[in-house]
């Protein structure tokens, strides 16, 4: 009797390990890397380095947006362009080409928080790809003042994907000259702190 009941909970344990959840749940622990897609868009190397911390829990596909025409080196030319095209609603074009992304299940979206607001770029790529009934899990990384609106635009511009609780974490301040900051203890501390998070999220265990 004894023997039965312990194959019983082991088909219902295999069972429920290898299921996905509905639209208002997180996703299971045991996840198909090859369904995950990581993208990022990283001007410090900031969002990239935690981009990079998320693939190697994670797996999946690892993607950098990148630009048709760069912005500027220097910052200020570079905050006031994101400023006019936030103002306008210019989507930058992208050089970055993603191919059958209708074969990726949970696309990772990485970013800074440029004037307390989603980059452009990351808007290009939202606008530009459909995500329907994917799950959507944004990450951040700000020069501390915060995420801004920017997982609120994330939800307007994917209102058919599932939005799971975003990461977020202090990065550089490239206004005061700190640039990439997510090394050693940094790092270490950051590793944890997304472990936790994806774990919290259940996309691993």
């Amino acid at each position: 009797m004894m023997h039965l009941l312990l194959v019983s909970f082991l088909l219902i344990s295999a069972c429920s390990s290898s299921q996905v959840k509905d639209s208002n749940a997180n996703v299971e622990a045991s996840v198909d890397t090859d369904k995950v897609l990581i993208v990022y868009l990283s001007r410090t190397n900031n969002t990239k380095a935690i981009a990079e911390i998320i693939h190697k829990n994670v797996g999946g596909t690892l993607v950098a947006l990148e630009l048709q025409n760069p912005y500027p080196e220097d910052y200020q030319a570079t905050v006031q362009q994101v400023a006019r095209e936030n103002e306008t609603g210019f989507l930058p074009p992208l050089k970055t080409k993603i191919d059958s992304i209708q074969n990726y299940d949970i696309v990772f979206v990485g970013f800074p928080t440029w004037g307390m607001q989603l980059p452009p770029p990351m808007k290009s790529f939202l606008n530009q790809y459909d995500l329907n009934r994917k799950t959507v899990i944004p990450f951040n990384t700000n020069a501390g003042y915060g995420i801004g609106s920017s997982i609120e635009t994330v939800k307007k511009l994917c209102p058919n994907s599932t939005i799971l609780e975003g990461f977020s974490i202090k990065g550089g301040v490239e206004r005061d000259g700190i640039y990439f900051v997510m090394e050693g203890e940094r790092e270490i501390q950051a590793q944890a702190e997304i472990k936790k998070w994806l774990q919290k999220i259940k996309v691993i265990k």
